[in-house]
């Protein structure tokens, strides 16, 4: 498959107004201006949102000028997208920034902020808090009320008799507008942000007198439809250290194997097409499971650590014992208290983390699992302390 056309169906659900219409345009020759939009109502990005940055890769890789936009703006009127219910919190434009600030560093594992092609980082916030009156008028007269209530999502708030606030009513309008500010020509998101991102569309005509393509991408989800990501607090964290993430992807359900295989690495798609008819033949999936965390693992880190990850995951869960290649801490005295084991092991961020992996018993040292923070313990030259599933440490 070439490049154009695993861009145009790899990782896909719809284009709009066709892909016949944008087959045509990047075949041309055309270099697009394009983006995707992350709200940070979160402080993570996780392998929900690897789907998006995926495709922005492709893009960047053939050369054309990618926006990451981060939505500090359209973040304070809250995206309905999906949700049965008003939200019960909403963030500031402080909260928001604060929330990003570290959005750039965890995207740069997929996506390339240097280099000769670089993506463009923007804030909608920049445009739209600076918004008059007269301009939000001018906007959301391009809608009507009936336009604008037409979503399912509506629909169905009605049918249960839940509330639909106005403040969420307006997000399509907002997200519609960056596409004019920033001048598009196209727009990437899930397709669960189908009918905001046609918005957009629908302004960029109206306003800009000009095209605008909408592609919209599946959404990571399992085969009961349940979405992975924060909403569901299933998070998978970009910048997880590599040996929770592996875990965790070993943790993830058998029937999102190939799903995950096909949306979020790099394999190429004819190797995922003999992954998926493989799976059908077995019973026990453990070694696709393994192949897809020490590929996402390596994506995200490096090759050596990707290899350290399952090697410490085999000893803890094959062969019920810790690896040989774990790291080592030189403690300074040699009786401390199992707080002060844990805290100068790194493992724990703060006092109150350490206390409560304790008192969860999450660590062990020596084969003995330690539930009292107070406890005194006799540091063992070699000894390995764990803590959780996948962190192990060689005292010295």
């Amino acid at each position: 498959m070439d490049p154009i056309s695993e861009l145009l169906t790899r990782a896909v659900e719809a284009i709009y107004p066709s892909k016949v219409a944008l087959e045509k345009v990047l075949r041309g020759g055309k270099k697009l201006r394009l983006y995707q939009g992350f709200d940070p109502t979160g402080i993570q990005l996780h392998i929900g949102h690897m789907v998006g940055l995926m495709k922005l890769h492709q893009f960047q890789k053939l050369g054309h000028h990618v926006i990451f936009l981060i939505g500090d703006g359209t973040g304070q009127a809250g995206d309905p997208s999906g949700k049965l219910r008003n939200r019960t919190k909403y963030l500031n434009n402080e909260e928001l920034r604060n929330n990003a600030k570290d959005y750039v560093m965890q995207a740069s594992r997929i996506v390339n902020f240097k280099g000769d092609n670089p993506v463009e980082i923007l804030y909608n916030g920049d445009w739209l808090n600076k918004l008059k009156l007269k301009d939000l008028l001018e906007i959301a007269g391009h809608f009507t009320l009936q336009q604008l209530e037409e979503r399912d999502m509506y629909q169905e708030r009605k049918k249960r008799g839940a509330d639909i606030n106005f403040r969420e009513f307006q997000y399509p309008l907002l997200q519609g507008y960056d596409s004019v500010a920033m001048k598009v020509d196209l727009e990437l998101g899930g397709v669960d942000q189908t009918f905001n991102m046609l918005a957009g569309r629908k302004l960029v005509k109206e306003m800009l007198g000009k095209e605008k393509f909408v592609m919209t991408t599946p959404l990571l989800a399992d085969a009961s439809g349940k979405k992975i990501g924060k909403t569901e607090s299933n998070v998978i964290a970009l910048n997880a250290l590599p040996n929770d993430f592996y875990g965790k992807i070993m943790n993830l359900p058998d029937d999102v194997i190939v799903k995950c295989f096909d949306l979020i690495t790099d394999v190429p798609i004819d190797e995922v097409a003999k992954i998926r008819g493989s799976l059908k033949e077995v019973a026990n999936p453990m070694e696709y499971k393994k192949k897809l965390a020490y590929t996402l693992t390596r994506m995200l880190n490096n090759e050596t650590e990707a290899k350290k990850a399952q090697e410490s995951f085999e000893w803890a869960f094959q062969r019920r014992t810790a690896p040989t290649d774990v790291q080592s801490v030189v403690y300074k005295n040699k009786n401390i208290s199992v707080l002060s084991l844990v805290i100068q092991s790194g493992a724990a961020s703060s006092n109150s983390d350490a206390k409560r992996l304790i008192s969860g018993g999450a660590v062990e040292y020596g084969g003995s699992k330690l539930t009292d923070a107070n406890a005194s313990v006799t540091i063992v030259n070699g000894a390995v302390l764990k803590v959780g599933k996948h962190r192990f440490i060689k005292t010295i």
